[in-house]
């Protein structure tokens, strides 16, 4: 029977990997374990507190009767929950699409900077409490409300991450390719931008925690259908319990997200973690 090339099968190979890949995870579990304790002992304080007090469950349910609304209504939560991940997704591209676009401007005309960006930072001083009804009576009840209202909350971020990421790019790298006659574009593709990585992943993060919290408030305020809708629905109902299952599954869709970031960063940045560790 035929060797492989280092002289083991590759089910002997994979076995010696395993304990690697064991030893990897379990290190990550190790270091998640403190945040997940203390959410454990938060909610078991909270669970107490509610039993032992008596306090009625249309001012404070319990976690228990919170994950019970979560089993029993998860049809009604999962049918609400695509638009609100619709929302979210289709803000948030066109979010970065603006931010990268409103970047690049910004790095080829530098005196744009002085120009727009005191704009963009009245635009994040607006309350958006009273911009969202605004825009829902502008644009309708549709999809279009509600990308404009997350791109709104969260290309800012994004924008100031990359425009501070093409200033740290290296001046000899810049200098070294301009001395090889590489064009304006040329540098920015092969210096600037490969540089600006690291920073944008980190406004990334910080705004994708944003657009799920814009869409939700977008539906609250109007909208067909959406975790927004449940809760405001619930709300008028005074079913506090339905309203914080709405909210549970508002934030794993947030935490969901932001996991899903920061693994894209790892895939994307790959060679980063590759120089740190080689």
């Amino acid at each position: 029977m035929a060797q492989s090339p280092s002289g083991s099968s590759p089910a002997a190979r994979l076995c010696r990997c395993l304990p690697a890949v064991f030893s990897a995870v379990a290190a990550r579990l190790a270091r998640g374990l403190p945040a997940f304790l203390s959410v454990i002992a938060a909610l078991a304080v909270w669970e107490a507190y509610v039993r032992l007090s008596g306090i009625s469950v249309l001012v404070l349910p319990a976690p228990s009767r919170v994950a019970e609304q979560i089993v029993v209504n998860r049809d009604l939560l999962w049918a609400n929950t695509w638009p609100t991940l619709l929302a979210t997704l289709s803000g948030f591209a066109f979010s970065l699409t603006i931010a990268f676009a409103l970047s690049l401007l910004i790095d080829f005309l530098p005196r744009l900077r002085r120009a727009l960006f005191p704009v963009f930072v009245i635009s994040q001083t607006l309350p958006l409490v009273a911009i969202a009804p605004l825009v829902v009576l502008w644009f309708g009840f549709g999809l279009t409300p509600k990308i404009l209202l997350v791109a709104l909350v969260t290309f800012f971020p994004m924008l100031v991450a990359l425009v501070d990421g093409y200033e740290s790019t290296d001046p000899d790298i810049s200098a070294l390719l301009r001395s090889m006659g590489a064009s304006r574009a040329a540098i920015f593709r092969r210096a600037r931008l490969p540089s600006a990585m690291p920073y944008f992943f980190a406004g990334l993060r910080i705004s994708i925690t944003y657009a799920v919290v814009a869409a939700i408030f977008a539906e609250y305020v109007g909208a067909r259908a959406g975790l927004g809708i449940v809760i405001l629905n619930a709300k008028n109902s005074f079913r506090p319990d339905l309203m914080l299952a709405a909210v549970v599954i508002s934030s794993a869709l947030t935490l969901a997200l932001f996991g899903a970031s920061a693994l894209l960063q790892r895939i994307v940045l790959s060679w980063r973690h590759a120089g740190a560790t080689s």
